[in-house]
């Protein structure tokens, strides 16, 4: 057993040397001239095999494009926002005394939100009147002894500034009691429930919130390298998250950016008669931009130079060129550049396989 392993190895040794070392040997033996065979194969490649001609025309297919209006649009995201949203607020002191308004309701200019107990304003008024007819009879006494030289002038100057007093004091008093009627300043629906009954206001507590959701503003956020397309009146819609889809027009471009997120607020008007559109719903806004010319093309149609500038080939006389472009927006069929001319016959196959200046041999790609 012993003794087969031994000769097993002997054998597999002997064999790797004659392939290994005596390689030559053994062809010859076979009647092969090893040698020859790579020379003769290395001449028939060099008879056969002749290097490209650097200058030979690479075949390659072309579009003929032209110009053509681009529709283009900045989407932003934003939400609606209400024209007016107003906490209305006491002027003065007193009880409320007229019966609570309820959120939701539809209110018009003028009516009244909150009335609140007169209490002694009225006496206060009465008083104020009463003191206005005494120094207007005292002034015109005075006028009269001094228009005879009964009087001294300074003495009628002196009853004439009490009397404007009391006129500002009956003013005073009448305004106090118009305080006491809190009215709504503009059309509008309550957000909030009124004072209720009994609710002791004073100056500057809240009676009533007021918001007028016609016309309605879309709110969204400009980034500054954007800001510059924008234009007042510049078309506008939105599709909100409730699935409306709605339209207007900007009206507002902010002029201070936002200090963190350096963005610009821009608010488009859009019309709400049916009061149908609510306050704060988030939006999906698109604002159209001033259209500009520009060539659709495929996609697969761009390339890069050695510079790494975005571009396309072309065909320029049967030469190759490279033109730069600049990606307005893509589609599902394609994508709209600029920085082309305004024809131009576009290498749509073979661009990366030809460079600046070399030839090329053209087919255009709507030839039968």
């Amino acid at each position: 057993m012993r003794l087969g392993s031994i000769l097993t190895a002997v054998i597999v040794a002997a064999a790797l040397y004659m392939v290994i070392v005596e390689r030559d040997t053994l062809l010859a033996v076979a009647g092969a001239d090893a040698p020859a065979a790579p020379e003769s194969a290395a001449a028939e490649t060099a008879d056969t095999l002749s290097p490209q001609d650097a200058n030979a025309p690479v075949s390659v297919v072309v579009r003929r494009s032209a110009a053509q209006p681009v529709q283009n649009g900045l989407v932003l995201a934003g939400r609606t926002e209400a024209d007016r949203k107003v906490e209305i607020r006491s002027e003065t002191t007193g009880l409320v005394i007229s019966e609570p308004i309820l959120k939701g309701s539809t209110i018009t200019a003028g009516d009244t939100l909150c009335q609140l107990d007169p209490g002694v304003s009225n006496a206060m008024l009465t008083e104020a009147r009463a003191r206005l007819q005494e120094a207007e009879t005292i002034y015109t006494t005075a006028q009269r002894l001094m228009e005879r030289g009964f009087n001294a002038e300074t003495d009628a100057i002196s009853k004439q500034a009490a009397l404007e007093g009391a006129a500002a004091a009956v003013e005073q008093a009448e305004k106090e009691i118009d305080r006491l009627t809190i009215t709504a300043p503009f059309d509008g629906i309550l957000e909030t429930n009124t004072a209720d009954l009994g609710t002791l206001l004073q100056p500057g507590s809240a009676c009533a919130t007021l918001i007028s959701l016609d016309p309605i503003h879309l709110v969204g956020f400009v980034p500054e390298q954007e800001i510059e397309r924008l234009t007042i009146g510049s078309p506008a819609g939105a599709r909100l998250i409730t699935g409306q889809v709605v339209s207007g027009q900007v009206s507002f471009i902010g002029r201070s950016a936002e200090e963190v997120t350096r963005t610009f607020r821009v608010e488009v008007r859009v019309p709400n008669p049916d009061l149908s559109i609510r306050d704060g719903v988030s939006a999906e806004i698109l604002v159209g931009l001033e259209g500009e010319e520009g060539h659709l093309l495929p996609q697969s149609s761009l390339t890069l130079n050695d510079e790494g500038r975005l571009g396309v080939r072309v065909n320029d006389g049967g030469v190759a060129r490279f033109l730069p472009v600049d990606p307005i927006r893509d589609q599902p069929d394609g994508i709209w550049v600029s920085g082309l001319p305004p024809t131009a016959e576009i290498i749509v196959v073979g661009q990366d396989f030809v460079r600046e200046g070399r030839p090329i041999e053209v087919a255009y790609e709507d030839d039968p």
